[in-house]
């Protein structure tokens, strides 16, 4: 008998294993009980059949209840109707722990109650495959920036001062001083780029905004690259590179996950670099197009313009050019335009809207210490950034995509609260 997992039992069919599971949900007659089994990596169907165990076997598959924890024992064999391909011909069960009374029962719940029970709710198929694909997506970023030749930099929480210069900060005391959780890594960032090249981090940010959207968390996680020596042009390469990459990584290693969730993957398929690009000046005249009167030049897009605008696309597209007034203090002007910036922001299909913030930085020294008095930031505390303009400066640009909204366009669930794994939303600090 081999011990082994449900995503290894493909190694070993028609042989007899062992795995330590939990029963996700159960049906059975007077002759037969299946017991839809998850272990952490996958779910499969246990059949016990009443001619095949001993009585005591087939009592105990009967009365097991929902997620109780068990050993399973059976042959493997192959199942074509099974997601899996595979199934468990169950001739031994040892209980390790019965569930009595789980809340979530295989009914219909509230949104609220299901967030109440976000703990015990991570269990469901569902779920499940949606956090499957956020580790995707994490792993084939790690190899794609690492391929890339890539340093992965871990940049401060807790910060002094605020890349966006925004009132959307989480306020804390250091000792004697005021701190800030950090909304982006980017500026720290930039001064690893000036030491190492090419440079990503990964980590939680935080954001102080009152906003009850689909498309907004307080705490998410971003992936922020900053590279020496990149234009605006190059940047935009890199960042159709890396989502082609990582959507093309979740088709091929997610096929099950996605199937459970039910996603259209002919939608994604279709994601390959490069991608489209509209100026903000002319996403302005595509808006009036398509009956957005209200919208004039120099407003920023909402949720339904960046929807009607990424509905002409097939692929994300990127919007670039935006009004330097829009944009942060540290973005470079465009040549010949000071009224706009050398940005982009990356919208999804499918009404995801953005997920991708980036531009190249400002080189100036003069420039940007004038940035800085226009946006009335305290120069003490960007002193340091400052610095990084004195000291052999270079052409810079970088980005940041948002992980949550990425796993929710390309799982295609609706809520980025379902995306991550505890969720911390305007009302909500529990669980």
């Amino acid at each position: 008998m081999y011990k082994t997992t449900i995503s290894e039992v493909h190694k070993y069919v028609d042989q007899e294993v062992r795995i330590g599971v939990w029963l996700a949900n159960k049906r059975s007659s007077g002759k037969i009980a299946f017991l839809q089994l998850r272990d952490g990596t996958g779910f499969i169907q246990g059949v016990v059949a009443k001619s095949d165990v001993e009585e005591e076997v087939f009592q105990l598959a009967k009365s097991i209840t929902q997620e109780s924890s068990l050993y399973v024992t059976g042959s493997v064999q192959k199942d074509e109707r099974s997601p899996l391909g595979y199934e468990l011909l169950v001739n031994g069960l040892e209980i390790i722990h019965q569930a009595t009374d789980y809340p979530i029962t295989p009914k219909e719940h509230g949104t609220e109650f299901l967030m109440d029970h976000r703990h015990l709710w991570l269990r469901s198929k569902r779920q499940h495959a949606v956090m499957k694909v956020r580790n995707e997506i994490i792993r084939a970023t790690y190899e794609f920036f690492n391929n890339q030749g890539f340093t992965k930099v871990d940049p401060p929480i807790l910060t002094g001062s605020s890349p966006e210069g925004g009132s959307e900060l989480f306020h804390t005391k250091y000792f004697e001083e005021d701190a800030f959780l950090s909304q982006s890594g980017q500026l720290h960032l930039e001064a690893a780029a000036m030491a190492l090249g090419k440079v990503f981090s990964f980590g939680p940010t935080f954001r102080a905004e009152k906003s009850k959207t689909r498309r907004h968390l307080i705490e998410f996680w971003m992936i922020e690259p900053e590279m020496a020596f990149y234009e605006h042009e190059d940047s935009l390469k890199v960042q159709e590179e890396y989502v082609s990459y990582v959507v093309q990584s979740v088709l091929e290693n997610c096929q099950i996950e996605l199937k459970t969730l039910g996603r259209d993957t002919s939608k994604l398929e279709n994601i390959k670099a490069p991608f489209p690009r509209i100026t903000y000046d002319d996403a302005v005249k595509l808006l009036h197009e398509k009956g957005f009167n209200d919208i004039e030049w120099g407003d920023d897009f909402g949720a339904p313009h960046e929807t009607a605008i990424a509905e002409s696309y097939d692929k994300p597209v990127f919007i670039t050019h935006y009004p330097t007034a829009l944009k942060a203090f540290y973005m470079q002007p465009a040549p010949g335009r000071p009224e706009v910036v050398l940005c982009a922001d990356l919208i999804a299909p499918e009404g995801y809207g953005e997920i991708i913030g980036g531009s190249e930085r400002i080189h100036d020294y003069d420039l940007l210490k004038q940035r800085l008095d226009e946006h009335n930031l305290p120069m003490d505390a960007y002193k340091w950034y400052l610095e990084l303009r004195q000291y052999g400066s270079v052409p810079h640009s970088g980005f940041g995509l948002g992980l949550e909204r990425t796993v929710a366009w390309i799982s295609g669930v609706e809520h980025v609260r379902e995306t991550i794994p505890f969720p911390r939303l305007l009302n909500r600090l529990y669980p």
